[in-house]
């Protein structure tokens, strides 16, 4: 596997999970603490922690510390890649069936 690979497996993991995804719309609205985050999930707050540190490993969110309070917030280029993957995978899809499509035509026209 690639590194590129990689990326891309951490970072679908990551937004495999809706928790995951809600906290990150809500890193990238603006920066919370990992304990206000964890007082919106009826979970522990080790299991916050956890959903925070897969997000933070595929490189969707970044923490520091204020204090005693680490704080994360969201990176919008990291969401930007995942985007940009998505786009170009929907493009050999299309590409796929546009080509479905012209051998389909090509097998009516042929009966005719």
């Amino acid at each position: 596997m690639t590194e590129s690979e990689d990326r891309a497996d951490a970072l679908f993991h990551a937004l495999a999970d809706r928790t995951r995804r809600d906290i990150l719309r809500r890193v990238l609205a603006g920066e919370h603490s990992v304990s206000a985050l964890a007082e919106k999930y009826e979970m522990s707050f080790a299991a916050v922690q956890k959903h925070v540190a897969v997000l933070e490993k595929a490189g969707l969110i970044t923490k520091r510390r204020n204090g005693r309070e680490q704080l994360a917030s969201g990176d919008v280029e990291a969401v930007r890649s995942v985007r940009s993957m998505l786009t170009e995978l929907e493009q050999i899809w299309r590409g796929r069936i546009t080509r479905i499509d012209a051998l389909i035509a090509s097998d009516f026209d042929q009966e005719d």
